[in-house]
């Protein structure tokens, strides 16, 4: 896998990037017919793809995207005519039997997605999928069809991550935190070429042993108090302000992860992303360099490290006979 360096020669070369692009279109249109067929909307595929799609939980930060998302809905809702660059947000994940607070992540996601998509004001800038049932096949159309691939757990609390490493090797720009895999990724395809924002895991830590107040950022940011109060108002619940109290509340009074502290951090990322999606050149050749320069996270290397590393265990060459079948049977050569 580390031989896909090679493709680093081919960045001056506009013919190949050319032909990037076009398979980067033709994966969107595929992945927006599968949408139109199992969720009954029309999305364009020239729209920026932001995709999040793993386990939902609450350090994942799924209804961060989302606030993200609502604050861009009400920048429409203010100016009708706003120019801004076109995106398609499309979740997709499972939560435990048992959890709450992601189930209500879940519908939060889908009520949004409901109104937005329909409110005439909105046109075709901005649209939001859930995507049900996500498992390995789907997620074959769903990793090569990304622009954006949203990493965007609390620091210190993301193990590793392997979704990020299918985005990167798609193709996908990862914008995130140093958490997890994130880090690993960064270092290898240039910080260039990641969209970091947040606060670390040390900050995090400070900030809580400081008595972190989520109500301070809700009260100094305008676009999250407006988010949160769409949110909680039943704008997105048809009227029943108690459908979303819980969340609202866990994130008013608790926010155990962190989402008010980053949200502007991740606001001005966003806008980062926007302004290097404007420039198509700049983003095929960011494309190219993340898939390029990914190799490392082949389980191969991993093995390999782990042999030399951990278990200092050497290669053993063996004998491999070579074998024929036929319709007769199966005859040594």
């Amino acid at each position: 896998m580390e031989d896909l360096r090679q493709l680093e020669g081919f960045l001056g070369d506009r013919d190949f990037c050319e032909r990037w692009r076009a398979i980067k279109q033709a994966n969107k249109r595929d992945l927006a017919e599968y949408i139109a067929v199992h969720n009954g909307e029309t999305v364009n595929p020239e729209s920026l793809f932001d995709i999040q799609v793993k386990r939902i939980h609450e350090y994942k930060r799924q209804h961060l995207a989302l606030l993200h998302t609502i604050a861009l809905y009400n920048r429409i809702k203010h100016n009708p005519d706003l120019e801004m660059v076109p995106r398609t947000v499309i979740f997709g994940g499972k939560a435990a039997p048992g959890y709450y607070m992601a189930k209500l992540i879940i519908r939060a996601i889908n009520n949004v997605a409901h109104v937005v998509n329909r409110d005439p004001d909105v046109r075709d800038r901005l649209k939001i999928v859930f995507l049900s049932n996500f498992s390995a096949s789907l997620g074959q159309r769903i990793y090569p069809a990304a622009d954006l691939s949203e990493q965007i757990s609390t620091a210190g609390k993301e193990a590793s991550g392997t979704g990020n490493m299918k985005f990167a090797m798609n193709g996908a720009m990862t914008i995130g935190t140093l958490d997890g895999a994130n880090i690993e990724i960064r270092e290898e395809v240039g910080a260039e070429n990641f969209f970091l924002f947040g606060l670390t895991t040390e900050e995090v830590v400070a900030l809580k042993h400081a008595d972190y107040r989520p109500g301070h950022y809700y009260e100094q940011n305008a676009e999250l108090k407006e988010a949160m109060d769409r949110l909680a108002s039943g704008y997105f619940s048809g009227g029943h302000s108690d459908l979303f109290r819980p969340l609202v509340d866990s994130l008013m009074y608790r926010d155990e992860y962190m989402l008010f502290a980053d949200f502007q951090s991740y606001l001005d990322c966003q806008e980062q992303v926007d302004r290097a999606y404007r420039d198509r050149d700049r983003w095929v050749r960011m494309s190219i360099l993340n898939t390029a320069r990914s190799g490392k996270f082949s389980s191969d290397r991993t093995i390999q490290q782990y042999c030399d590393e951990i278990w200092d265990v050497k290669p053993v060459p063996i004998q491999v006979d070579s074998y024929t079948q036929t319709s007769a049977g199966i005859h040594e050569v």
